[in-house]
Order: C-alpha cells, then structure tokens, then sequence
C-alpha cells in the first residue's frame, strides 16, 4: 500500500480513532445534558465541517462531488448523519452510554440480513452463526433480567437507539452497492455540511432557536466530538486504510464499544454491570467471525473499515 506512514505510526493512529470513538459516546451523553440532541448533532457535525475543509484542501482532496456521487453523499447524510446520529444523541436522554453503545454495535447484524436480501450476498452457515450470536446478544439485553419494562423511558430511549442502528445499517447497504467515483474521504466533508444543514433547520422546526449557557466545559465537549471524534477520526481512518492490512484494523475497531463501556463506566461513573460485557461478548464475537472467514470477507471489512463511525 501507498503511505507515507509507518506500522507503528498506523497503529498509533488507530488507537486514537478507537479512543475517539469510544470516549464519544459518554461525550455526547454530556453534551446532551446541556443542549437538545438535534441542536448538539447539529453544532457536532458545523464544527466538523470547518475542520475537515482546510484538511481537505492541504492534502489537495477538496473536491466538487461529481453527479455520481451525488446519491451517496444524500443518503449518507440522511440516513447516517441526521438519523443516526440525532436518534443515538436522543435515546442517550434515557438510558446510560453503555447500553446505548451496545444497541449502537447491533448495526452489523442489520447489514448482514439486509445485503444477503437487497445485495443478494450468500449467507454462509459462518454467517448464519455470528448473526445468532448478535441476536443472543440482543435478546440478553431486553430481557426482563437486565431491562425494566415498567420504565417507559428506558423503553423509548433504547428503542431510539435500535432504529438508529437500522438506519446505519440501511445507509450501510446502500454504500455497498454504490458505484464510488471520489473516495469516501473526498466526500465526508460534503455529507457532513448537508447534514449540518438539514439538522439546523429541523432543529428550529422541533425545537425552536437554541437557547444554549456555553460554558468552557460544554465548549470543550462540542470542539472534541466535532474535531477529535469526527474530522481527525476520519482523516486518521483514511491514513490507517492505507497503511495497514484490512482484516487488521477491522478486527482491532471491534475494540471501540468496549472501550465505550469502559470509558462510560470512567467518565459518567455508569455502574458495572456484567451483562453488558456478556452481551459485546456474543454480539463482537458474532461480527468478528463474519469478518475474518468466508465470501463476504470484502464487504464485512470494508464497513468495518470505512464506517463504523460514532454518533
């Protein structure tokens, strides 16, 4: 592969994308403590789009998107950014970053079913079994053992969360068929300033003008997951791809949701709770065993690589 980085500085950059990734989860918790979820989204994805410009520009990738790529770069930020993203940052209202982490990671599940019915790829009997660990996982946790059914908020927040992962998924798929003429890099700046947008004007629809008490931590919090978490996660995803074998990093990014849990347990001092890790065991057991083995190999790993993004 053509980089100009070595192993170790490759690995070094990986570890900060699964330490921005994961660390984001209990960030955005924070941040929606103090300011609406679309409106958080919204100023997340401003700041990102003003970082990732200039580094566009230096690297001499800033593009116009071509006509092709025009559908990716909609459904991307509709279905990932805007859906995805305001979902997760309102379902974080109800429930602990935990749990909502591991609802998140359901997302490869969602892929495997819906490319083996709109992608037409073979389900393999490994494939049928990593999906059967995930659903194990899932079935652990909304059972009445670690889900109290009688709290109508965790219910609607966890709910939130799980259809957000469907739209990761449904972008997902898409992004698999698409016919790609720019890289993804090339495009992220545009589905990220599309999203800004459309998530600042549904904000003042739902949720009138912001009426936001910055503070120097709350500031901290927002330049963090637009910069750190989304544009140098990005730029260092695009290094990384490069420079490192693709089974490698698929594998070392299951990492991100445990480092979630962990960091959610750190920072918000979430109580332990060993169901969770019983759950990431099933459900990154299951996507690990699709990523390593089988025809679908290609496809688990470039979405393992590409676009396993945080909120």
């Amino acid at each position: 592969m053509t980089s100009g980085l070595s192993t170790r500085s490759a690995a070094a950059l990986l570890a900060g994308v699964v330490l921005a990734w994961g660390t984001n989860w209990p960030v955005t918790k924070m941040v929606v403590h103090d300011v609406p979820p679309l409106w958080a989204t919204a100023i997340r994805c401003m700041i990102a789009a003003a970082t990732l410009a200039p580094m566009l520009w230096a690297q001499g990738a800033f593009i116009v998107p071509k006509r092709g790529d025009l559908p990716v770069v909609f459904c991307t930020s509709i279905l990932h950014l805007v859906a995805f993203s305001a979902l997760v940052a309102a379902g974080l209202q109800f429930v602990p970053a935990g749990r909502a982490i591991v609802l998140g990671y359901t997302t490869p599940l969602w892929v495997a079913i819906g490319a083996a019915l709109f992608l037409s790829e073979d389900i393999t009997r490994k494939r049928v079994i990593g999906i059967g660990f995930g659903l194990a996982g899932l079935a652990v946790i909304f059972s009445p053992q670690t889900l109290d059914w009688s709290d109508r908020n965790a219910l609607f927040g966890s709910g939130l969360i799980l259809i957000a992962a469907f739209c990761w998924a449904a972008n997902i798929v898409y992004v698999r068929a698409h016919k790609w003429i720019s890289t993804p890099f090339q495009l992220v700046f545009w589905q990220v300033l599309l999203a800004a947008a459309l998530l600042a004007s549904i904000a003042w629809v739902m949720e009138g003008a912001p009426h936001i008490v910055w503070t120097a931590r709350l500031a901290a919090l927002m330049l963090y997951s637009g910069i750190v978490c989304t544009a140098f996660a990005n730029w260092s995803m695009t290094m990384v791809n490069r420079s490192l074998p693709a089974v490698t990093t698929s594998l070392c990014l299951l990492a991100t949701p445990l480092f979630g849990i962990c960091s959610a347990i750190l920072i918000l001092k979430e109580p332990l709770e060993p169901s969770l890790f019983l759950v990431m065991a099933l459900i990154i057991g299951g996507i690990a065993l699709g990523t390593v083995a089988g025809p679908w190999r290609p496809k688990a790993v470039q979405f393992a690589t590409k676009y396993q993004s945080p909120p």
